[in-house]
């Protein structure tokens, strides 16, 4: 017996399925080829989940293909595999089953099921730290930073259009709450979490919608809060004014910051190096193209998305640790979508050349866009 789904349910179904199709494919692969513990590769697949997401406005294809592509990213990969998980599944089953207690009262309550989503995530996320695990995991670190990026990219989308697209509207209870949420959770896990808060502040302020003054008080205790962290964490007496120039001479690798890192000009060399390895020299080139459209058609986005990518390229020039590239993981993100915007406003311009709209001239850009995750797939499998 087929099911009769109403206009509104079949475009939500259509909304999340490329997201969630890219992370099955994440997760079977995560699984399959990278050897991971079930629970660790379910993590990661909903990482990919909310990077999917976050591109899910430019067409299914692209934010299909572009999760894809940061699921193979070797910064991303480096989190698979690894020893058999601490935490049994029958008690990440228990957490997750009252987190989805917890979405679902939520639902009933609010009538907002973006909302109750972020909210489970949330309760999940508490659960994971107060019973599941210790603090500072990178892998809930990454999985809050892509969903936080999510819900800021949506907002600021909602709140600031294209003025051919739609009129602007105001930022809805997921963009502000949820985001806060996250950003508690996060914080709480990890302190450079906080390096978020000023692209999230920004992108509040530009939206020009009316965010409660309590949010942004809690705001301006996280930031605390976080900074301190960071300092406590990451900074060292006999290291932070240490010589970048000298560290970097003598290969030292040592999870702290040096003051005068930005100096050292083989740091630069060393992050521009990093955004190399992770999507090629093409996927450099794309970036740069992607960020320049994403300026001039969404400049609100544009400029938020510059200083969230802005305060983690400079922690990684100061950030001398071995696990850098995965501390680094939010500006893959945002270089992700760089990217991805690049291959679409090619495939616009393409569909404009061709007159009429052709079918082959409106997947062309998607067609070759496969060729970036296909490339990085066969790279970590070996086969290149």
């Amino acid at each position: 017996m087929r099911l009769a789904l109403t206009e509104e349910q079949r475009a939500t179904l259509a909304y999340w399925v490329p997201a969630l199709a890219a992370g099955l494919v994440t997760w079977l692969v995560v699984l399959l080829v990278g050897q991971t513990p079930l629970i660790r590769a379910s993590a990661l697949a909903l990482v990919v989940v909310g990077m999917a997401l976050m591109l899910r406005r430019w067409g299914a294809p692209l934010a299909f293909l572009g999760g894809l592509a940061f699921a193979f990213s070797p910064a991303f990969w480096s989190q698979t595999g690894g020893s058999p998980d601490r935490v049994s599944l029958p008690v990440i089953l228990g957490g997750l089953a009252l987190a989805g207690v917890g979405a679902v009262l939520a639902a009933r309550a609010t009538r907002r099921p973006a909302l109750s989503l972020i909210l489970g995530l949330f309760i999940f996320a508490l659960l994971f730290l107060g019973v599941l695990a210790e603090p500072r995991s990178l892998r809930l670190t990454t999985l809050l930073a892509a969903w936080t990026l999510y819900l800021l990219v949506d907002g600021l989308l909602l709140a600031n259009p294209r003025p051919d697209e739609a009129p602007p509207e105001s930022l809805r209870l997921r963009h502000t709450l949820g985001i806060l949420l996250l950003l508690v959770a996060g914080v709480a896990n990890d302190p450079l979490f906080t390096l978020l808060v000023p692209a999230v502040s920004l992108g509040w302020f530009l939206s020009a919608s009316p965010v409660p003054r309590r949010y942004w008080l809690v705001l301006l205790i996280l930031l605390g809060i976080g900074v301190r962290g960071i300092v406590l964490q990451y900074v060292d007496d006999g290291w932070w004014l240490y010589p970048a120039t000298r560290a970097e001479a003598s290969g030292l690798r040592m999870p702290f910051l040096l003051a005068d890192g930005w100096r050292a000009a083989s740091r630069w060399i060393y992050l521009f190096g990093l955004m190399i390895e992770q999507f090629t020299p093409v996927g450099l080139v794309l970036s740069v193209v992607g960020l320049s459209r994403l300026a001039r058609w969404y400049p609100t986005l544009g400029v938020v998305m510059m200083v969230a990518y802005a305060t983690y390229f400079v922690f990684g020039l100061v950030y001398f640790g071995r696990d850098s590239a995965v501390l680094l993981l939010p500006l893959l993100m945002i270089q992700t979508l760089w990217i991805t915007y690049a291959v679409y406003s090619l495939g616009q311009w393409l569909q404009r050349g061709a007159s009429p709209v052709s079918y082959v001239a409106r997947w062309l850009a998607p067609a070759a866009f496969i060729l970036l995750p296909l490339f990085l797939l066969l790279r970590i499998a070996g086969v290149i």
